[in-house]
């Protein structure tokens, strides 16, 4: 086709890099929590918090605890709303809110980001602020790769909509736990197999007041302890796996 589309529908296509996991893991693993309230899940095991600026202020605590766990905390924006109509300047304004904000009640700038409502315009004034080690506003494959459309070029780290505990919140989603089970279970099964050739990375998202509710926590307990009978699985946060990828496949000049 002569007609240039934004879209980029191949991707890797049949050529996937090999990740080379640290200790040569099949999987690379990693949980986000969704801060999105006022109450904050404990997980014993190293995550990614996507924390909300505005909520994040409001409860220091949390996020004291956060910093404590050693956890990563992402930005998930400055406010939870759609950005698909909002203007330009208004949506640069409050990635700006967003950043500042981060810094002042978390001690540091976030370096990844995902704001899981986008406009159109997301993607490239993320890249243009330049701070961010990776953006995760994908959900296009199972491994990071570099996106070069915005004048320099940016890292994404995939998420995902489907190994997602809000699915419970949807229509024909998840309906009990087991269903919860089941689903990540499968993801994991499917990608630990390939994995034995080319790594792969799978993302499980979470949120408080949905895997918060005690039958959902025993499902997400269950799926904790079926991957770590798995040897060579790489439980991570999400910048580590940024930073691994820019070492090992950094992006092509």
């Amino acid at each position: 086709m002569s007609t240039s589309y934004p879209r980029d529908m191949i991707g890797y296509g049949a050529t996937l890099p090999h990740a080379h996991w640290p200790d040569n893991a099949k999987l690379a693993l990693q949980f986000v929590i969704n801060y999105e309230e006022g109450a904050e899940n404990s997980v014993l095991l190293p995550v990614t918090v996507y924390g909300v600026a505005m909520a994040l202020e409001r409860n220091p605590p949390a996020v004291a605890a956060m910093i404590a766990a050693g956890w990563e905390v992402a930005s998930h924006g400055y406010r939870w709303i759609d950005y698909q109509h909002v203007p330009e300047s208004v949506e640069r304004q409050h990635l700006r809110k967003a950043i500042e904000i981060h810094s002042r009640v978390t001690g540091e700038r976030p370096l990844g980001w995902y704001l899981g409502r986008c406009s159109p315009n997301t993607r490239r004034l993320v890249a243009e602020e330049g701070g961010f080690i990776y953006d995760a506003d994908s959900y296009a494959d199972d491994l990071p790769y570099w996106d070069a459309a915005h004048g320099k070029p940016q890292l994404i780290v995939p998420y995902t909509l489907d190994a997602n505990d809000m699915r419970f919140a949807t229509a024909q989603g998840f309906n009990s736990g087991e269903q919860f089970f089941a689903y990540l279970k499968d993801t994991f099964d499917v990608l630990y197999r390939e994995g034995a050739s080319l790594p792969r990375m799978m993302s499980v998202g979470l949120h408080c007041r949905l895997a918060g509710r005690p039958g959902r926590t025993a499902a997400l307990e269950r799926f904790l302890d079926y991957a770590r009978e798995h040897d060579r699985v790489w439980i991570t946060r999400r910048i580590d796996i940024a930073r691994h990828w820019i070492a090992t496949h950094p992006a092509a000049e």
